[in-house]
């Protein structure tokens, strides 16, 4: 029986090749399938606050905001479980977020306008501000807290937190979990007449 030379046996070359591209396919793999359930889970967050956002414009919407928010979060339970309540600045898995600041019209979304002295693009102490939500300071963002009134345009913002669905985190050097956050603006609906108000001029 003729012995054949070492060097020139590939027997179970392609079983070795295997074990070494397997590992590197199944990461990729699992990546890409938390990648895609990433951009899924975030168009039904997207959907489910376009449509809270756009209850909470109604009359009485303003006093519904908890009940508009747990129905965005049922929307989501079919992907993960229901979150718990948490706006720390560091969000853990299974927590959610939300927050509505509300603008008397759209111009007025942004900074406080103030009268910039020595053009620096930054407001200084003593340059004189419009103090648009009464808090008698200047704000780079004059929203104020809630959904706001008749005519009033809101912002709604909504993050949820939740765990990777593949353990490969620690592999490739992601977070162990994922937050998606998105917004909505949306006028309220005129079902009054808007609460008018003129911004008082602060020049401390």
């Amino acid at each position: 029986m003729m012995r054949r030379p070492i060097a020139s046996d590939v027997r179970g070359a392609a079983l070795v090749e295997f074990a070494f591209v397997a590992p590197v396919m199944l990461l990729l793999m699992m990546g890409l399938c938390d990648l895609i359930y990433q951009v899924y889970a975030k168009s039904v967050l997207n959907g489910a606050v376009q449509k809270a956002g756009r209850d909470a414009t109604i009359q009485g919407g303003a006093q519904q905001t908890n009940a508009l928010d747990a129905r965005v979060l049922t929307g989501m339970s079919g992907l993960f479980s229901l979150p718990t309540n948490s706006c720390s600045t560091i969000p853990v898995a299974g927590s959610w977020c939300s927050s509505r600041k509300s603008y008397a019209t759209f111009s007025t979304i942004g900074a406080e306008p103030f009268t910039d002295s020595n053009n620096d693009g930054i407001r200084q102490v003593g340059e004189c501000y419009s103090d648009i939500n009464g808090n008698k300071q200047w704000d780079a963002d004059a929203g104020i807290a809630g959904q706001g009134g008749a005519n009033d345009v809101t912002l709604y913002t909504m993050s949820v937190t939740y765990p990777r669905i593949f353990p490969i985190a620690g592999l490739i050097g992601w977070p162990t979990t994922v937050t998606i956050t998105t917004t909505t603006l949306l006028k309220n609906q005129p079902y009054a007449t808007q609460a008018a108000s003129s911004p008082a001029t602060i020049c401390t």
